[in-house]
C-alpha cells in the first residue's frame, strides 16, 4: 500500500497568516544540562501549516477542536484537480464526483508553491458549491490553500456555509505531487481541548 504525505512541513520557514504566531522549535532543556535527554519547546499557531479549523474558529459557539468526530478524518477522499481556476465552480466538480463514493474532497489547485511567502491572493470556491457537495454526501473538504475564503475576507461566507452543511474544513494541503484519484485520507488533529483549531500530520493511501 503507497502513503503519500501531503503535510507542510513546520520550521521557521513555515508561512503564518500575517499577524499570526510565526512556528519556531528550540531545545529548552539538552543533554547537557539534563544529563540524558534533548527536550524541545514548540511555539506555533494553531493553525499552523496543514491545519484543520474546528467551527470555533470562526463562530463564537461552535464545536472546539476536542468535540470534532474524529472518524471524519479518515475517510475515502476524492483529490480533484482545479488547477488553473481562479473561482471553483459546481461545473469544476461534478463530472469529477460522479460515480465517486467518497466522504471527503481535496481541491488541488497548485496555487501555493512557495510555502515560505503567504500568498496575497488565493483561488476561492463559490458559494453554491457547499451546498453541492453536501448533496453529494461530502463531509470533509481539504485543499492546499491557507483558507477557504480569499484572504482578505472577513465575513468568511465559505466557512459558514460549510458549517451550515456540517463539513468539515481541512487547509494548507501540498498536493503539487499527487495525481487525480479516490484514496483514503488520514488527518488527525490533536485533542486539544477548548481550541479552535490544530495542525495534522495528512497523509493518502492508494
Amino acid at each position: 500500500m503507497k502513503i503519500i504525505d501531503i503535510s507542510m512541513s513546520l520550521s521557521e520557514r513555515t508561512a503564518p497568516w500575517p499577524g499570526d504566531t510565526r512556528f519556531s522549535y528550540e531545545v529548552s532543556w539538552g543533554m547537557e544540562e539534563s544529563g540524558s535527554v534533548n527536550v524541545g519547546k514548540l511555539e506555533m499557531s494553531a493553525h499552523s501549516g496543514t491545519h484543520i479549523d474546528a467551527p470555533f474558529h470562526f463562530t463564537e459557539d461552535g464545536k472546539k477542536v476536542h468535540e470534532l468526530e474524529i472518524d471524519r478524518y479518515i475517510t475515502s477522499a476524492a483529490v480533484v484537480d482545479v488547477t488553473g481556476k481562479e473561482t471553483i465552480f459546481i461545473e469544476d466538480l461534478q463530472s469529477k464526483l460522479e460515480s465517486k463514493k467518497v466522504n471527503a474532497i481535496l481541491l488541488k489547485t497548485e496555487s501555493w508553491r512557495d510555502r515560505s511567502v503567504f500568498p496575497e491572493k488565493i483561488p476561492v470556491m463559490d458559494h453554491n458549491v457547499p451546498s453541492f457537495l453536501a448533496d453529494k454526501g461530502i463531509r470533509l473538504i481539504g485543499l492546499d490553500l491557507p483558507s477557504v475564503d480569499p484572504i482578505d475576507n472577513k465575513e468568511l461566507e465559505n466557512h459558514h456555509k460549510l458549517l451550515d452543511k456540517d463539513i468539515y474544513i481541512l487547509e494548507g494541503l501540498v498536493l503539487d505531487h499527487v495525481e487525480e484519484g479516490v484514496y483514503e485520507l488520514i488527518a488527525l488533529p490533536l485533542n486539544i481541548v477548548g481550541a479552535d483549531g490544530s495542525p495534522v500530520r495528512a497523509i493518502l493511501r492508494k
